[in-house]
């Protein structure tokens, strides 16, 4: 065992100890950051307009601070870009994420000092933690690839503006940087498929023991590797022995990465966002991601199907049932308060407390009063890629509501096949069972004949990658949408459709 790694597993234990300590008393834990969290912003213009200093407890909080989205606390956002301190947080925000908006174009989360230390911190400690739970810190001799955005940085009233995972580029510990690559020069490329054509070249020939990144985009990265040299990555890569994640589920896309790979890795989930670092898996024998409740973000959870009633109940942690789809609200020492992050999760446990990521709050099927959630159409063709030899490189679903004449409404699937099943009855079979096995209401609407069995769509090789290309939003933290209550990326699919 070299120094390196000897050093490693030394820090992993100590790591350990200290999250043990929070994971042994949740509910203290964030009680501990809710009273911290409203005491220091009290001062602030938020904080005077919402009358912190009266907040006692959890409800005084829910009677002064509304859940709001991006949208709705954009005017406070605002005063920061134009230059205004004591905003939402004391001081000035040292960052602002941009990320895509849904209404109004660009969104600019506030990132401060206190919270890209989390960031940094938690998407470390996923890493000790496994170390500590495995034993294995080899692969810290080796090289490590992180898929990310461009770290250049723009500047909007001397706060610093880019990409989260092109300002976590400036927070690589020197100890990794000469394990790390790809080079500053390759990062600082804009065009994604330029970008990883370059990633190949630098890659090709090193000692590769942990990559990480978006699923869909490591992905297009090894049928690259696999295009240039005829190997799997994992002959290429002979010590390759981590693959770390986020984003997305990677269940559909496990069976392509094996086959990519050519053997089994390891794998740990994370759960971060521009908003916060919220989970990362801590074990590789048990379901679900560990919730980090010490990271300055106070949580709060509403019933994913009672999220749009005019005064949902907002829980606290100690409130929570396991196996319930809940909308996340959080609030954090980067200012954002009562914040609807868009996610929903699914506790799978509370001894600690873990998570699940069921989907969006507002990427759902329920044209017809179905709810039909991400969670179970990946769940179903989970399933069908398992009991079937169809292997899928990516997939999304929409209502038709608009039938041809004298036919029922329909779910349609956008597949991309990396081998189409060669029972496609059986494939559509399996998937349709589940569906109606996971969610009574499609099982009622089925039954009633108020809608037909799904419908599958193949879409051309790459078609996925050169409709997110046609939109603007190819690589990067950008992702395809599982699913949606419209048609706007069903149309935006039918010219890459296989006829």
């Amino acid at each position: 065992m070299s120094l390196k790694a000897f050093a490693a597993k030394i820090f992993a234990n100590r790591i350990a100890k200290k999250t043990k300590k929070w994971v042994d008393q949740p509910v203290k834990t964030q009680q501990k950051v809710f009273n911290q969290l409203v005491a220091q912003a009290k001062n602030t213009v938020f904080g005077k307009d919402h009358q912190f200093q009266t907040i006692k407890s959890h409800q005084d909080f829910v009677e002064r601070v509304p859940i709001r989205d991006y949208e709705e606390l954009k005017g406070y956002v605002q005063q920061i870009i134009d230059g205004k301190a004591d905003v939402l947080w004391p001081g000035k925000p040292s960052y602002f994420a941009k990320t895509s908006g849904t209404t109004s174009g660009a969104k600019y989360i506030p990132i401060t000092k206190p919270s890209i230390k989390n960031q940094v911190e938690a998407s470390r400690n996923a890493i000790l933690n496994y170390i500590h739970e495995t034993g294995n810190a080899d692969f810290v001799d080796g090289r490590m690839i992180f898929l990310q955005g461009s770290p250049i940085l723009e500047e909007k009233n001397g706060i610093k503006l880019g990409r989260l995972s092109g300002i976590s580029a400036h927070y690589v510990p020197n100890y990794l940087q000469k394990n790390r690559l790809p080079s500053w020069e390759t990062n600082c490329i804009e065009d994604w498929e330029t970008k990883v054509e370059k990633i190949v070249e630098e890659t090709e020939k090193e000692n590769m023991t942990v990559i990480a990144g978006i699923p869909s985009w490591v992905q297009m990265y090894f049928e690259k590797l696999n295009a240039k040299t005829g190997k799997k990555v994992g002959n290429l890569f002979k010590e390759f022995q981590l693959f770390i994640y986020g984003g997305v589920n990677y269940e559909p896309y496990r069976a392509k990465f094996e086959n990519l790979i050519g053997r089994k890795v390891d794998s740990i989930e994370l759960f971060p966002a521009s908003e916060g670092f919220f989970a990362y898996q801590n074990s590789q024998k048990e379901k679900g991601m560990l919730l980090l409740l010490d990271a300055g973000i106070f949580y709060e959870f509403v019933k994913a199907d009672q999220f749009f009633d005019e005064s949902p109940k907002r829980l606290t942690l100690a409130e929570v049932e396991l196996d319930v789809d809940y909308a996340m609200v959080i609030s954090t020492n980067a200012g954002l308060w009562g914040y609807n992050l868009g996610d929903t999760v699914r506790f799978t446990s509370k001894d600690p407390y873990k998570i699940v990521v069921s989907g969006r709050i507002k990427h759902f099927i329920s044209a017809f009063g179905e709810h039909v959630i991400a969670k179970e159409v990946e769940e179903a063709l989970r399933l069908a890629m398992e009991q079937t030899d169809a292997v899928v490189n990516e997939f999304t679903v929409a209502p038709q509501t608009n039938p041809d004449e004298g036919e029922l409404p329909y779910h349609e699937w956008f597949i991309e096949f990396q081998q189409e099943p060669s029972d496609w009855d059986k494939f559509s079979e399996i998937i349709e069972e589940s569906m109606k096995k996971q969610n009574s209401y499609y099982f009622d609407l089925i039954e009633g004949n108020i809608l037909q069995p799904l419908k599958i769509s193949s879409i051309k090789p790459n078609g996925f990658q050169d409709y997110m290309k046609s939109i603007g939003k190819l690589g990067g933290q950008n992702k395809v949408q599982r699913l949606a209550n419209d048609r706007k990326v069903a149309d935006g699919l039918q010219p890459f459709k296989i006829s």
